[in-house]
């Protein structure tokens, strides 16, 4: 039998792990309620089992699965933003959406459909992936309610191309289409942790046309988080922002679990450094994707994923305007408990 806690706010959390073991009870991501089991959800947890759209390893369909798994060890409480996101908001799993593995077009439909319903309830979604072309339809339905919006795309790749094959709606194509859909603020756009090779120098003028600014990997390993964070914030502003991270953004070595590993990645404190940095923007939405469980081992990369969809679960709990830095922020040497 779960045992679910019920917080000082009246929000369902997490089941708690001191009377039902981590490794027992339902498979929902942290171990919280189904959304089907409280009256109304803040932020929804959303899969999106969809790997159509790949150029080379599939398996991204099983991510959402995989990271849910994985997530099994969290915690209420996150002592580097200090505060409990399960407490501040009433976060719930909603599953997984239907979304056509035969029918690139009809799945891109079915999964802006599904995100829409989520956002005219007023439900903000962290979405698990699935394949990158998923970014396109998510963006969709928020700038729709938004309108045009910004973006930090985290990833080893620019996904700014045209054509795979003919093929128009790509894991490679998806921020083409969004710009030429005038669904982004062309104001407040950064690829983050991009690397490896291209196909041209074409790729990178076409980026810069599209109004991306760039960050590289080995802009994070020479700058510093701090200094990466520092730029992104000038960037995006206060303006309603969407943050889409490919789990490839690491290094194989942190996510060897992906269809497109690049050697020379960020390292997962490093990412994850980056991401609570962000804390007080607008954030309004998110996913986490081409995590490929069949190339994963010891849960390396959905343990990432699932620590990731955590950080952006505290970046909503927090909201916008939320002063820079909890009290962790930024102290060296700070023991817990010591």
């Amino acid at each position: 039998m779960d045992h679910p806690r019920v917080n000082e706010n009246g929000h369902v959390g997490p089941v708690n792990a001191a009377l039902t073991p981590r490794y027992a009870g339902l498979g929902t991501f942290a171990r919280l309620p189904r959304i089907e089991d409280v009256d109304h959800a803040d932020v929804a947890v959303v899969g999106m089992p969809f790997d159509t759209g790949v150029s080379y390893r599939p398996g991204a369909r099983f991510g959402a699965t995989h990271v849910r798994e994985s997530s099994r060890l969290l915690r209420p409480f996150n002592p580097a933003q200090s505060v409990s996101p399960f407490a501040a908001k009433q976060v719930a799993d909603a599953g997984d959406v239907a979304v056509n593995a035969f029918d690139i077009e009809d799945g891109l439909r079915a999964a802006q459909e599904a995100a829409a319903s989520f956002l005219a309830q007023d439900t903000s979604i962290i979405t698990i992936g699935g394949d990158h072309t998923l970014a396109l339809p998510l963006l969709r339905a928020h700038a729709a309610k938004h309108g045009p919006i910004a973006l930090l795309h985290f990833d080893a790749h620019l996904d700014t191309w045209d054509t795979y094959f003919g093929a128009e709606y790509t894991h490679g194509t998806p921020f083409r289409r969004a710009f030429e859909e005038g669904l982004l603020d062309t104001d407040a756009l950064c690829h983050v942790g991009t690397r490896g090779p291209l196909y041209g120098t074409q790729d990178l003028d076409d980026d810069a046309r599209f109004g991306f600014g760039i960050v590289t990997s080995n802009d994070v390993m020479r700058m510093g988080p701090d200094a990466v964070v520092e730029l992104l914030r000038k960037r995006v502003g206060d303006r309603p922002l969407y943050i889409s991270l490919d789990i490839d953004v690491l290094d194989p070595a942190h996510a060897p679990g992906t269809g497109t590993p690049e050697p020379g990645g960020m390292t997962s404190r490093e990412l994850l450094e980056i991401l609570r940095g962000l804390r007080g923007t607008n954030l309004v939405g998110a996913d986490v994707v081409e995590v490929s469980p069949p190339y994963d081992h010891a849960e390396l990369t959905g343990l990432a994923a699932a620590h990731v969809v955590y950080e952006f679960m505290s970046l909503l709990a927090l909201g916008a305007g939320a002063e820079k830095g909890g009290p962790a922020y930024g102290e060296s040497g700070t023991v817990y408990g010591g």
